[in-house]
């Protein structure tokens, strides 16, 4: 099958900067879409940012201008640039990859197990 790991995140002051990487691996056929999703305490999983195969972006409203989505197709991997975080950016990122394996005819969904973003003074 697929998997995804995340890395990058940790605590940050408010205004500040952090990078996030997710790597796909496993017996992979094709990726289409890959995004990030996060998580609040008490919250519902909501999209932060997606990103085609071929390069088209989507952003939740709430991180437009601040958060920058990328991919290398090469390396299966995708990044989240976070700059001038602000505490309700507080959650768990999940990465997300629509990717089809070698053993399935079906694009599947598929997440990383989580990585925690603190944003504090």
């Amino acid at each position: 099958q697929v998997q995804l790991v995340e890395s990058g995140g940790g605590l940050v002051q408010p205004g500040g900067s952090l990078r996030l990487s997710c790597a796909a691996s496993g017996s992979i056929f094709r990726i289409n879409d890959m995004g990030w999703y996060r998580q609040a305490p008490g919250k519902q999983r909501e999209l932060v940012a997606t990103i085609s195969s071929g390069g088209s972006t989507n952003y939740a409203d709430s991180v437009k201008g601040r958060f920058a989505i990328s991919r290398d197709n090469a390396k299966n991997t995708v990044f989240l640039q976070m700059n001038i975080l602000k505490p309700e950016d507080t959650a768990v990122y999940y990465c997300n990859a629509k990717a089809r394996s070698y053993y399935s005819p079906s694009y599947d969904n598929y997440w990383g197990q989580g990585t925690q973003v603190t944003v504090s003074s």
